[in-house]
């Protein structure tokens, strides 16, 4: 980490941006003042869906046509999910004037500054109390495990304002962790990956156990998954070490979602074996056996990056929709019509995700939806 990094985070511990001179929203409440908290399934009625605007770092890309290629994949998922429920767009200060070019009209804008564009992984993750409050978890953010690629003394502390914006109240944790890196039914069971939550680069020296407690704590998981790994691509330079958001997916409690691919060549073959598997001995919090559907993977294989890691299991649930990964291939119609089969009344709508991929996520990874509170 260079100098100009370090700084930044030390401002950003002290509750200052370096650069505009902004107060940091402050933890509201002290850590653990609700107990009971639990993480809606995603398919529960929500408030909103916030995002962040692409202003730099990876995510944006290097020239004008990549930096507009990137702005309108964000507004198109944007748009998309504008026509099911309210949406927020956190924008760099600056950045106002062309997201507001490029977005629906009904898409609010909140002003803060960011390193990068991930919501799901820079901003909280959402819970409930018993009573039906809201609470906004504040995970530890360190670049996906303190990438050289990543810088993160802004976008670590873009939960805190999410949280302030949305009226949550803050449930701060120090377990290092991304909203991409765990997926759950909502009933207690949570799915993660041994490379993501025990990441010597993330958490080291935390044991599965301490893992688990927190997550416990934090969003009411009393059940844990562990997956050995993630996709090949996403565990390579440029990846998160394994997100199980492009992994598996609970349409409903009982029933997920899998990865499948099914060429051989493909080295995520493999892994969609085992990620079977696992979920087939695996149980519920309720002691119950999970109904498995195969999403199978694109038929193309590669880009000129190597084996791409697409997934359709990286889906959004709106109120009433789901917002569907494509990718110009002929398996976009076949996952479209699973996920329409097994959301039953959900309109289901495919936005090329191409463009998020080629950055190092998808359409899950770039959202984060607020559930209907009290």
């Amino acid at each position: 980490m260079d100098l100009s990094q370090a700084l930044a985070n030390a401002a950003a511990r002290a509750g200052v941006d370096l650069e505009t001179g902004a107060t940091i929203p402050a933890p509201r409440p002290a850590e653990g003042s609700t107990t009971g908290w639990i993480m809606p399934h995603e398919g529960a009625p929500h408030e909103r869906t916030w995002l962040a605007w692409p202003t730099a770092g990876y995510a944006l890309g290097s020239s004008e046509v990549e930096r507009e290629e990137a702005q309108r994949t964000w507004s198109a998922v944007a748009n998309a999910v504008s026509e099911f429920e309210p949406v927020s767009m956190v924008c760099n200060p600056g950045d106002e004037a062309v997201a507001r070019r490029l977005l629906s009209g009904s898409v609010a804008l909140h002003s803060a500054p960011l390193n990068d564009a991930w919501m799901r992984d820079i901003g909280p993750s959402f819970v409930l109390s018993p009573e039906g409050t809201l609470g906004a978890v504040d995970w530890t953010f360190n670049g996906w495990g303190e990438q050289e690629w990543a810088q993160w003394d802004k976008d670590s502390q873009i939960a805190r304002y999410v949280a302030e914006w949305s009226g949550a109240e803050l449930v701060p944790s120090r377990l290092v962790n991304e909203g991409g890196g765990i997926q759950v039914d909502g009933e207690g069971t949570v799915l993660l990956t041994q490379t993501v939550q025990c990441d010597p680069h993330r958490n080291p020296g935390k044991t599965r156990t301490q893992i688990e407690r927190e997550l416990a704590r934090t969003i009411g998981a009393t059940n844990a998954i562990w997956f050995d790994r993630g996709l090949t691509r996403d565990s390579e330079a440029l990846g998160t070490r394994g997100h199980a958001d492009l992994l598996a997916a609970f349409a409903r409690p009982g029933l997920v979602f899998v990865h499948d691919q099914q060429d051989a060549g493909h080295p995520d073959s493999v892994v969609s074996r085992e990620l079977h598997h696992t979920l087939q001995e695996a149980t519920d919090a309720h002691g119950q056996h999970f109904e498995l559907v195969s999403l199978p993977a694109p038929r193309n294989l590669r880009d000129a990056g190597g084996y791409v890691d697409h997934s359709y299991v990286n889906h959004l649930v709106v109120n009433g929709g789901v917002i569907a990964c494509g990718f110009n291939d002929p398996h976009d119609e076949v996952a479209a019509g699973i996920l329409r089969e097994h959301y039953e009344g959900r309109e289901v709508v495919t936005v090329d995700a191409r463009a998020l991929f080629d950055r190092g996520g998808g359409i899950h990874c770039i959202t984060q939806q607020q559930p209907v509170s009290r």
